[in-house]
This record gives structure tokens, C-alpha cells and sequence, in this order.
């Protein structure tokens, strides 16, 4: 908050003036700012968290650039080699002027690089992005997101009608989730991203000694064709909502392992799960949901499950004691925006599960946080 009169507004004074009290007021001192910025033993430190307060001030901006690179189908183009603005501007329907500024914007936040010719080109982050599955379409999906944060304060206080929460309409049950033409496109996303956390969750979890793993919620299947490709002797049953089936029961005939694969069409709210398995996995389902619906789908797992089964969760997760940006920023808001579902640390999610019965719980330290965290669980003993 400024005064326009009088300038900044000064912190409060703390009660007591610890270290971290006496830090932040000297970093609020335009002062201090002023010599920290000038002094060689500091200025280094001062310049970059000047940039970093910026990045945040102007992150709006640069995810909109990335957006239009997007759409515009930059990125692919100047995969294909390096091009002078005039050279794309025909194509993107966009003045040459100003598609050289969002070129020159695209190589300031990393994605391209400008050559000494005047050209652009793509750089390595741009290309790494091509490489991401799904990223494209997540990007494009994010307009929606954008809508629901507009006013922040009005969505925090619950006044916004967020677009997401029909977006996702499986989360409400079965009978939300039956239009198919709504069902195709969240399947979609949510496929490309469960090769992601495939990728993770087979450089985490052993499945050795496993003969039947039965994945709940698991959309089209993409999660089970990655973990049938990587162990060929195992049988598989991919439980979810009717309207799924026909994508799952395709991309499992592509895959070659129809003949290992079950699909039952099911709603875990409404029907009980299948039995046969020894192992359960539960990829990105849980951060879907509120406490409720998550105690009852654990008792539903664990009953199903033999003595010692086990349960594979998979999905972003909140740092815990020390917060990060992908669970506690962004897929905490993204869930908020669902209106049903809760990002949940490791710590909390072990809790639901103890609380269900599960044993030998653990969490791994998850490879890319951004993806997904891993926690594991043994069903136990089923009291008598």
C-alpha cells in the first residue's frame, strides 16, 4: 500500500525486534536499498532480488507471452529453424512490429534467442517445452484458470462462479461427468499428464512381486498402458466412470495389451471396487476431492486389497513444513478453483491413510515436485 503523499508505507513496528523483525525492516528501507544496491559485497544479492520482485510483479505478462507463443504456434515453427519476424508475421495473422516484440519477449523470459542476423530462433527452454506432453494444450487450458483469478480477493473470499468447476465435472459424480463431448477433452488433459507421473512414479515405486494392479479413477488408461509397457507380465484393471471406457479400451488395443487389461466402468462415490488386486494406485485422484470422499475411497481400497497389498498415490502435493511453488501456489489454487478438491502435504495424506488402516506408509522424496510426490501404503491386517 502507498501514500501517495507521503510515500511508502513503513512496516509496522514489531512487538519484539528478533533477527527476522530487524531483517525485513532494513529491507524495507528504501535507505538501505539504496546502499545495499551501491556496496560490491552486496549489490550482487540486491540486484537479484530486485529482478525476483519484478518477475512477480510482471509474472502476468510473461505467462501471456508464453500463451501467444502458443497459439500463435511460434515455438513449433521456429523449431523447424530460425525466422525473421517479417517471416512470421504473414503466417500469424499478426503486424510485423508487434510480432517482433513478442518475439523479443520470448527470448527475455528464456524460450528463444534472437541471433546476431536479426533472426529468431528457438532456445533449448523453448524446445524442452515442445518435449513436454500435453504442455501445449495445459497452457491453452489456462485461459480458464486466468478467469476464475481475475479479481483474487472475490475468489479467496468465495463470491467468484469459477469456470473450472465445470470443467472437471467428474469430481461431483458420475451423473456430472455425462456428457461425452466434455468428458473427451478433460480425458485428454488428464492422459497427457499421467505420462508424467508415470515416468515418476516407475523411478519410485517397485512394483516386484505385484501381479495385479488395478488403477482407480485412471481416465483413458494412460497410467496403466505406461506401467504395462514397463512390466509385460502384468495383469491390469483400470476402474472408472462409464464414459471413459470407449477412450481406455482404444488406447489399450493400440498399446497391444488389450488381453491384460480389464475395464470396468464404475463410479467410486456410487459402486464398489472390483476385487483381485494386490495393488492399488491412485494417480492425481485425491487433491480432486474434499476429506469425506477420500476416507471412504481409502476404506473402500483397504478392503479390497489382500493383507500387505499395496497402494501407490501419485500426485502434486503441498510442501509441508517448507511450502514450494508448484503445491502450495499453484496446484493449491488450481484446486481451489475446482471447488471440490484440496492440495494435501505427504504428512496429511499418510494421516488419511493411517486413519483408514493402511501400514508401512512411505514417502519418497519426489523427483520432480512439479509432477507429482509419491506416497506408499500396505493394506495391513483386516481386524477380525
Amino acid at each position: 500500500m502507498t501514500d501517495t503523499r507521503h510515500g511508502p508505507t513503513p512496516l509496522p513496528a514489531p512487538k519484539r525486534l528478533g533477527w527476522t523483525g530487524w531483517r525485513n525492516r532494513l529491507a524495507a528501507s528504501r535507505a538501505f536499498q539504496r546502499w545495499a544496491s551501491r556496496f560490491p559485497l552486496t549489490r550482487g544479492f540486491a540486484r537479484r532480488e530486485g529482478e525476483a520482485i519484478f518477475d512477480l510483479v510482471s509474472g502476468f505478462v510473461y505467462s501471456q507471452v508464453l500463451l501467444a507463443l502458443v497459439e500463435l504456434r511460434l515455438l513449433r515453427r521456429l523449431a523447424e529453424g530460425p525466422a525473421s519476424a517479417a517471416a512470421l508475421a504473414g503466417r500469424a495473422a499478426v503486424p510485423t512490429d508487434r510480432l517482433e516484440t513478442l518475439l523479443r519477449a520470448g527470448a527475455a523470459i528464456g524460450l528463444l534467442k534472437r541471433r546476431r542476423d536479426g533472426r529468431f530462433d528457438l532456445a533449448q527452454r523453448g524446445a524442452a517445452l515442445l518435449g513436454v506432453p500435453g504442455l501445449e494444450a495445459m497452457i491453452r487450458h489456462h485461459r480458464v484458470l486466468y478467469r476464475d483469478l481475475e479479481d483474487p480477493v472475490a475468489f479467496l473470499r468465495g463470491e467468484t462462479e469459477t469456470e473450472l468447476a465445470g470443467f472437471w465435472p467428474y469430481v461431483f459424480g458420475a451423473a456430472a461427468a455425462g456428457d461425452p463431448q466434455t468428458a473427451q477433452t478433460y480425458s485428454d488433459l488428464m492422459a497427457d499428464s499421467q505420462l508424467l507421473v508415470a515416468e515418476d512414479v516407475l523411478q519410485t515405486v517397485s512394483f516386484r512381486g505385484v501381479s495385479h494392479l488395478m488403477d482407480v479413477g485412471g481416465g483413458t488408461g494412460a497410467f496403466l498402458a505406461a506401467v504395462g509397457a514397463a512390466h509385460p507380465g502384468l495383469t491390469m484393471t483400470l476402474f472408472d466412470l462409464p464414459v471413459v471406457v470407449p477412450g481406455a479400451e482404444a488406447r489399450f488395443a493400440t498399446a497391444g495389451i488389450a488381453d491384460r487389461v480389464r475395464v470396468v466402468p464404475g463410479s467410486f462415490r456410487d459402486d464398489p471396487l472390483p476385487p483381485g488386486a494386490d495393488a492399488i494406485s491412485l494417480i492425481r485422484v485425491l487433491y480432486d476431492h474434499e476429506d469425506d470422499t477420500i476416507v471412504a475411497l481409502l476404506s473402500q481400497v483397504r478392503a479390497v486389497l489382500p493383507s500387505d497389498g499395496l497402494l501407490v498415490v501419485a500426485e502434486p502435493m503441498l510442501g509441508g513444513v517448507t511450502p514450494d511453488r508448484a503445491g502450495d501456489a499453484y496446484f493449491a489454487f488450481y484446486c481451489m478453483a475446482m471447488r471440490t478438491g484440496r492440495t494435501r502435504s505427504a504428512d496429511q495424506i499418510a494421516e488419511l491413510l493411517r486413519a483408514a488402516g493402511f501400514t508401512g506408509i512411505e514417502t519418497p522424496r519426489p523427483r520432480r515436485p512439479f509432477v507429482a510426490s509419491v506416497v506408499t501404503a500396505r493394506a495391513g491386517s483386516t481386524p477380525a
